[in-house]
């Protein structure tokens, strides 16, 4: 019997560690990649460019949260000259309201839409503005289904009269043009000449904060969002940035997950070689220490096989000549010394390839554990730029890293899985066995070409016999013939056995469809030929994302199987308080395996990842990117973290208090860092919450270190020193990590 195993993966969760799926990387592409045929979509890059002229209208604009934000733009200056709400006319904030964006497109000739619609629903109304041609949508909201931005980005590529930033953007913010799109928190941005681009809203938030103090403000900031599809990438950015007149100087704050932070580098490689005088540009990126095949926080921070991991990206981006820094915070003073030499010397005296005045020592890029062998000795001589701006060197040490099922995913194996796909007409038959060739294979979401990407090796237990390869790219709305066609092709390259043609066509196309229909996120599945020669399903995990039942109410029969006593409780209570907590404990090392059969995946209870050192400190930050930054930066300084905690965005007293309830479910926490940088989240919320958990839950015994900068951060600041509580509270990063840690240390 021949033995076939097939792994469909949307790339938004676990994923197989064999060898044979990195020669599927979509990294690595090959001739004909979509990615490498271009877009006319790439023509609405200048709609980036907001400012003073910008018509600006909302989507939802009745709505709680658009109203809040409005008004604030209103008063900042932007010209909004009305909005949308479906069916309905009338007037909101002494504006006009329309019911289509067709309505409002002929009437109020905008430049630009917030939208302001529930994650649910947003893919309608990107679509809409999509059909009524405005040239920018800006979407905020988190959690769209993955299967909708599927469908929206093939709409996107097929057009060249709208760009789109999002989802699961923050917005967009030009200080020198007073336009404000989305939610960037005002008070912080201050008109200069540095253009930022994040993925993450509270880095970009404290990133702007470090350059308008230190007296350089910025000229355009444009927060990407931590989406796996967004619409608009580090690379688009840097395009609008080379070419602005007003953008001196550069900054990219990126994070774990994608290509979109090897591309910036490549990027800046092609830049600085067709420049003579090219703009400083300095970076960070966050994630460093994520727990492999978790979703941290944002919908697109995690990596798989085949992408750049999070210390990667820092290589490539400073071996192309970027300037990294390991905390936003220090972006300000680097980037202003970096901005006055650029503009002394001149053409063919950039120095950026000399000695920073700034950087005290020679930094290795060589501890951090996920990088591969060879890239760890990358000592800087005064001939070399992209110097690594830190504190001190980083340790040394090495992790083990088990694969992880993300909790957001409705994931299945074992019976259960096969239950599902028995359920849903697929054959299975989980007590058959077999030795012999077998067939891997990968089902993605391509974030570069934004379609699904299924990629299979035909492979042996015998090394003598040659590997076969077969690739097939298609779109959710595919036609059935060009289906057909496609695994036909497979089929071939494959070489398999004639007379297995229509089942195999049988087989490949219904677990396709059946992926499609239920908006899987990833299916691995080991498939054999029974007696009979008919393919059936010998084991599975199956994971479906979670997004389409939370935000659109979408097969609810998957998410009544989900058995949450198989996972981490205290993940899964923090879960219903809004908040994404991860426990990093000790985990052995998962057994050696066949280099072509995927190891086995250990259970849900036992997946914990291990940080290095035994887990002294608990973390409670707002805002994912800033969460993964706090315990990189930590453990880099010698700390030893126990967690990942992101309260959101927009965190409450309640929040704080639910997080504190987590952190101290773990005993070996010895102090708690509480560090917020407030955009959205008020500083005076967060120091209520905390008081607030002090009174409730008794937590005196151990001490707490609170950083509290950004949205009323005076205010915050007072009501902690007045509290009359044991609470060290600091404005500096550095001075906070540093008593945290001498505090983890003590008995």
């Amino acid at each position: 019997m021949a033995c076939v195993l097939l792994r469909f993966t949307i790339e938004t969760g676990y994923s197989c560690g064999h060898t044979a799926f990195r020669s599927l990387s979509s990294r690595a592409h090959a001739p004909g990649h979509p990615r490498d045929l271009g877009s006319i979509y790439e023509n609405t890059i200048s709609h980036l460019k907001i400012g003073a002229h910008t018509r600006v209208i909302f989507q939802g604009f009745t709505g709680k949260q658009a109203t809040f934000d409005a008004k604030q733009s209103l008063e900042y200056g932007t010209k909004i000259v009305g909005g949308v709400k479906p069916g309905q006319t009338g007037e909101h904030l002494g504006l006009p309201v329309l019911p289509s964006m067709r309505a409002a497109m002929e009437q109020l000739k905008p430049d630009a839409t917030a939208v302001y619609v529930a994650a649910g629903q947003a893919a309608q109304a990107i679509e809409e503005a999509i059909e009524a041609e405005i040239a920018l949508v800006v979407a905020v909201a988190e959690h769209i289904p993955l299967h909708d931005m599927l469908r929206i980005h093939w709409i996107l590529r097929t057009q060249a009269k709208t760009r789109l930033v999002g989802p699961n953007a923050p917005g967009m913010i030009s200080p020198i043009g007073k336009c404000r799109i989305g939610f960037p928190p005002i008070p912080f941005f201050a008109a200069g000449s540095v253009g930022i681009v994040a993925k993450s809203g509270t880095l970009s938030y404290e990133t702007v904060a470090s350059t308008t103090r230190a007296g350089i403000g910025q000229s355009l900031v444009i927060g990407v969002g931590g989406d796996v599809l967004p619409g608009t990438n580090l690379v688009d950015a840097l395009n609008v940035f080379e070419h602005d007149e007003a953008t001196k100087g550069i900054i990219i704050v990126g994070e774990v997950g994608g290509f979109a932070e090897a591309d910036a580098a490549e990027w800046v490689k092609q830049y600085r070689k067709r420049n003579m005088n090219p703009k400083p540009i300095m970076g960070l990126v966050t994630g460093i220490l994520a727990v492999p095949g978790r979703i941290m926080g944002h919908a697109g921070a995690f990596a798989v096989q085949g992408e750049e991991k999070a210390a990667e990206k820092m290589r490539l981006l400073d071996d192309a000549g970027v300037v990294m820094t390991d905390h936003p915070a220090k972006f300000g003073t680097i980037m202003k010394e970096l901005l006055e030499t650029w503009s002394l010397s001149g053409a063919k005296k950039n120095n950026l390839d000399a000695p920073n005045p700034l950087i005290n020592e020679t930094i290795d890029i060589n501890v951090w554990p996920d990088q591969p062998q060879g890239v760890h000795q990358i000592q800087r001589t005064h001939s070399q730029t992209r110097s690594l701006h830190t504190s001190a060197r980083r340790p040394r040490y090495t992790i083990d890293q088990p694969v992880r099922r993300e909790r957001r995913n409705i994931s299945f194996k074992g019976s259960s899985a096969l239950a599902v796909l028995s359920n849903s007409g697929v054959s299975v038959t989980p007590d058959l066995n077999s030795t012999e060739d077998q067939l891997i294979a990968l089902i993605e979401v391509d974030r570069a070409s934004h379609q699904l990407h299924l990629h299979m090796i035909r492979g042996s237990q015998n090394d003598d016999k040659r590997e076969c390869k077969g690739s097939l790219y298609f779109k959710v709305s595919d036609s059935s013939q060009s289906m057909v066609n496609g695994i036909r092709r497979l089929f071939e390259d494959l070489q398999l056995r004639p007379d297995f043609q229509d089942n195999f066509h049988t087989t490949i196309d219904s677990l396709i469809r059946f992926f499609i229909d239920k908006e899987a996120s990833s299916f691995s599945l080991k498939i054999i030929l029974d007696d009979l020669q008919r393919f059936t399903v010998q084991s599975a995990i199956l994971s479906f994302d979670d997004a389409a039942y939370r935000s659109a109410g979408r097969h609810p029969d998957l998410q009544a199987l989900r058995t949450v006593e198989d996972e981490i409780p205290e993940e899964v209570e923090a879960e219903k308080d809004g908040i994404v907590y991860i426990k990093h404990v000790f985990h052995p090392s998962p057994s050696p395996t066949s280099p072509i059969l995927p190891p086995q995946e250990p259970p849900l209870t036992r997946t914990h990842h291990r940080l290095p050192g035994s887990g002294t400190i608990g973390t409670l930050v707002n805002g994912a990117g800033l969460a993964m930054n706090t315990i990189d930066c930590l453990t880099q300084r010698g700390g030893q973290c126990a967690n990942f905690l992101d309260t959101g965005g927009k965190a409450t007293r309640e929040t704080v208090k639910a997080s504190f309830r987590a952190i101290l479910t773990d005993t070996r926490v010895n102090s708690i860092f509480v560090n917020i940088f407030g955009g959205l989240t008020r500083c005076d919320m967060i120091a209520e919450g905390i008081v607030l958990a002090y009174r409730d839950l008794g937590i005196e015994e151990v001490p707490v270190v609170v950083r509290l900068r950004g949205t009323n951060e005076r205010e915050g600041q007072r009501m902690i020193a007045e509290s009359g509580l044991p609470l060290q509270a600091f404005d500096d990063f550095e001075e906070a990590a540093k008593k945290v840690i001498e505090l983890a240390g003590k008995p």
